[in-house]
């Protein structure tokens, strides 16, 4: 007996005429913009092996995948995100290629999203990566061009926003800090739900009692400049002074470009993803509850793969932005230009006159009734405004 066989499963959905239409267009104006930047498209696969998602800098949460096998026992997952992969194509296939690298992708990724979260299992994700170079300029291009597809979404009722932060302050911390891989990643996890209560539960257990007080209050460091100034007071060693001289020098000259009122600092913002290394971003549009871009940079992950060169980018959650654009701006499937209607006999001098109204850039359809009341009376419904009867002679009538 079929039990499901009128569902989809859990965390995903179908998508009708008018969503369909909202995501291409967003995805045509994704890759419209990173193309007019250099980037060049790749696709990778919907399955990957297991391990390219378990390297010592990219470990994903196994608990996460959705895990199968092939033909040989292998272990296999569908693609859980776009980063990973396309590390491992530059570190095979374009190793040899010359840098930087400017590669970007529009695909569909799958990962176990937690229960009751209305957050889908099933994402189409647009992005860029580049790779090849540790300069201030990449990230500036970086942090510019997902400015930009933030930009592109919003409108009088949209607007956006830019959440910028550094890996580099988390990460100094934890290695000071005397804890378990299991310890560090949950206090990670802690920090980034920004669950105090729990976090405060954890870190008095810990030895490192400045580290544990500087982490207690990390995700509390967000505003504006003057969480540079209360980080500063907070925690300082040599590195973490640099990576707070660094980021707010990136924040004054981010602001230039979309204001101090849409740009914020977060020191508390850690990522899924555990392969970054400096600068984050996290980017929002009203209307939607979570980011709908993330991304920054990562300097070892392609090491993981015997590729060792230096590498940023981020992910748009297409599916969140055509979310946030239908509530704003319902889209509406514009009606066919005619419609034919073919007498017994005519049906192939109908097909050659719809491919001369086709090349003329018209939408054409063909009209599958008996009688041409039945044709008018569709095209009414329909909204066309034009029927072609095709006979002997070939006839516009409304």
């Amino acid at each position: 007996m079929r039990k499901y066989d009128l569902i989809t499963p859990e965390g995903t959905k179908d998508f009708l005429f008018e969503e369909c239409l909202v995501r291409r267009e967003i995805e045509q104006d994704l890759h419209d913009l990173f193309r007019s930047k250099g980037y060049s498209e790749l696709t990778t696969p919907g399955l990957e092996f297991f391990d390219v998602f378990q390297s010592e800098s990219g470990h994903y949460p196994q608990e996460r995948l959705y895990k199968l096998t092939d033909s040989k026992g292998r272990l296999l997952v569908l693609r859980p995100e776009s980063t990973m992969p396309i590390a491992r194509v530059a570190a095979t296939r374009l190793r040899d290629a010359s840098l930087p690298l400017r590669l970007c992708y529009n695909q569909t990724v799958y990962r176990f999203e937690p229960a009751l979260k209305g957050r889908s299992d099933e994402i189409t994700q647009a992005g860029i990566e580049l790779l090849g170079s540790s300069s201030y300029l990449a990230d500036v291009e970086m942090i510019t061009t997902a400015i930009e597809s933030l930009a592109s979404f919003s409108s009088d009722n949209i607007s956006f926003s830019l959440e910028l932060g550094d890996a580099g302050v988390f990460k100094e911390l934890m290695r000071e800090l005397n804890a378990t891989p299991e310890e560090r990643e949950n206090i990670r996890y802690l920090i980034e739900t920004k669950n105090y209560p729990a976090l405060n539960d954890v870190l008095d257990t810990m030895d490192d009692v400045k580290v544990a007080a500087a982490l207690k209050k990390l995700p509390a460091l967000f505003g504006g400049e003057e969480v540079f100034d209360k980080a500063s007071q907070l925690y300082s060693n040599e590195r973490i002074d640099e990576i707070l001289m660094d980021l707010r020098k990136l924040y004054k000259d981010i602001s230039t470009v979309i204001g101090k009122g849409r740009l914020t600092v977060d020191l508390g913002m850690v990522n899924n993803a555990d392969y970054y290394t400096g600068v984050i971003i996290k980017g929002y549009l009203e209307g939607y509850g979570e980011e709908v871009l993330s991304g920054g940079r990562y300097n070892k992950l392609l090491s993981d793969f015997g590729y060792d060169i230096p590498a940023t980018g981020f992910a748009i959650n297409v599916d969140a932005v055509a979310n946030v654009r239908m509530k704003d701006q319902p889209a509406q499937l514009q009606p066919a230009d005619a419609v034919i209607f073919a007498a017994p006999g005519y049906e192939m001098k109908a097909a050659k006159v719809s491919q001369e109204l086709r090349s003329k850039g018209q939408v054409v359809e063909f009209a599958f009734f008996d009688s041409l009341d039945l044709v008018r009376e569709y095209a009414r419904e329909s909204r066309i405004g034009k029927v072609v009867v095709v006979d002997e002679e070939i006839t516009e009538v409304q």
